[in-house]
């Protein structure tokens, strides 16, 4: 049979016409898809893969709306009592003398009438945020961070309000340790004066609103929730104990409002971290409005911010030396030294209580700790609850003025050396052999009674005033009830057994 004839039987005819229809049917459904418009083609993937597309809620659009006006209020409230800060400062820069060669070689001999050790001055441009807080007649004043005001030239500090317009400011007051300023400007024209919350009474998931003039940016308002309150180790060595948001907060930022969702100013925002420090990365800090509560009538009124005493040396303990102490789990402060004839001692505070409580409030660590001594105004009682050999004990305590000096006197720091329990690491730094048992110095401080009598970081003290001292319970043991009129120190160094000078009291 011929190819002809086997391609007209009957079984490839019905072949080839079902492939024929088949072939057709793709055409004309690509072909009506091709010229299909492209909004029809999504509707139609969209009706196909979900149904009919309903409109939104009406309740979901009020409540968004809603949140959308509570945020309008926020700025409109805000915006008005945040100022923009610019300072200029001067800094000093000591010229190079280029004396000899290759100065003279090349130059000849220089003039004589060009001193040695001449200086050039730089001048470099600040910018910061501030609150208006308070208001005197003309006078308005702003509250800022000590950093964006700290060495700004005499003259050459201005704010500049929502509206745009300047003013000349002066530096009111500076506070180092907890990086606040006061500046003040006076106008006739009217500002509100900013609504101060309680930052007590904020809660981790919060909202939290930064206003301020981030890069310049003035009038700038960015929106997160409070992540985390109570964080220390801030910059310069500050005893704060911040709030911490995810609110975008940049270079400018700093002294500007970091408000909750009525407008309330919660924080002074402060710094950031990051990588390499330049920018946002969702981690900011903000100084808690109830910490410069206080400072603001002390700025106005005295320049300056006065501290309670109290006279102790604080440190957290290593989980070793909280566990030798019966501390586990307990938050608080060691008071490792106290000051002799400080408030502390007068009170019946000793080396080794451990501070749990100041005035019924709890005391979370040595930065609470500090916070709440330094709010204590000077005259006043406060009952310092501590933990003594594994018991509570109250002791009422009459706070005096924190100075730099007295502050710094260490010589009075009794017993002026700090200690604690050998460790495995402590053996290998400071060599002492597996052996070894009571307790190992790890500072000593300069001028303070246990310098003068020769104690030296690495030594093992084995006995105070020949009591015997097995570990760092018996230490402060011995040394509350055994040193009212004299220390002296039977001690380990180097392998040899030695006995300290005797210190009077």
């Amino acid at each position: 049979m011929t190819f002809m004839q086997r391609l007209s039987t009957k079984k490839v005819l019905i072949f080839n016409l079902v492939l024929i229809g088949v072939l057709i049917g793709f055409s004309v459904a690509f072909l009506s898809f091709t010229c299909a418009a492209p909004g029809e083609r999504n509707s139609a993937r969209a009706q196909s893969a979900s149904g009919p597309a309903e409109p939104a809620p009406v309740e979901a659009l009020a409540a968004a709306e809603s949140l959308q006006n509570a945020f309008r209020y926020v700025a409109d409230k805000v915006l008005p009592s945040v100022v923009e800060i610019k300072t200029e400062t001067v800094q000093k820069q000591r010229l190079p003398d280029f004396e000899g060669i290759p100065w003279e070689f090349f130059f000849g001999p220089r003039g004589q009438d060009r001193q040695r050790g001449q200086e050039r001055e730089y001048r470099s441009q600040g910018l910061g945020s501030g609150i208006i807080v308070k208001q005197d007649g003309r006078v308005y004043y702003v509250l800022t961070n000590n950093h964006v005001v700290d060495g700004a030239d005499s003259g050459k500090i201005s704010v500049v309000s929502n509206d745009g317009k300047e003013y000349t400011a002066k530096i009111v007051g500076q506070d180092e340790r907890r990086d606040l300023a006061m500046i003040s400007f006076s106008t006739g024209d009217t500002f509100p004066v900013a609504t101060l919350g309680n930052s007590d009474a904020i809660r981790v998931g919060d909202w939290a609103i930064a206003v301020g003039s981030p890069l310049g940016f003035m009038s700038s308002v960015t929106m997160g929730i409070v992540s985390a309150v109570g964080r220390t180790g801030g910059p310069g060595g500050n005893i704060n104990d911040f709030i911490q948001t995810d609110a975008s907060i940049n270079q400018g930022n700093s002294g500007g409002a970091l408000v909750n969702i009525k407008g309330e100013v919660i924080g002074i925002n402060t710094w950031i971290a990051s990588n390499n420090g330049s920018g946002s990365i969702g981690l900011g800090f903000a100084i808690p409005i109830n910490n410069a509560k206080r400072s603001i009538d002390s700025f106005i009124n005295k320049g300056e911010i006065s501290y309670g005493w109290l006279g102790v040396s604080l440190t957290e303990p290593s989980t070793e030396t909280a566990a030798a102490l019966g501390l586990e789990g307990k938050k608080g402060a060691l008071a490792v030294q106290v000051f002799m004839g400080s408030p502390a001692e007068k009170g019946g505070i000793r080396p080794g209580d451990f501070i749990t409580h100041v005035d019924g409030k709890e005391a979370r660590g040595v930065n609470q700790v500090t916070m709440m001594v330094g709010d204590l105004a000077p005259g006043q009682k406060a009952v310092f609850s501590v933990i003594r050999d594994g018991s509570s004990r109250n002791f009422t305590v009459t706070i005096e003025a924190r100075t730099d000096e007295v502050a710094a006197e260490n010589r009075k720091l009794w017993p002026g050396v700090q200690t604690t329990v050998i460790t495995d690491g402590l053996r290998s730094r400071f060599k002492t052999g597996d052996s070894a048992a009571g307790v190992i110095v790890v500072q000593v401080m300069e001028g303070s009674p246990s310098a003068v009598i020769g104690m030296q970081e690495g030594d093992i003290i084995t006995e105070i005033n020949d009591k015997p001292v097995k570990d760092i319970a018996a230490f402060y043991k011995v040394l509350r009830e055994e040193t009212a009129r004299e220390l002296r120190f039977g001690f380990i160094r180097s392998g040899d057994e030695l006995e300290s000078l005797k210190f009077k009291r």
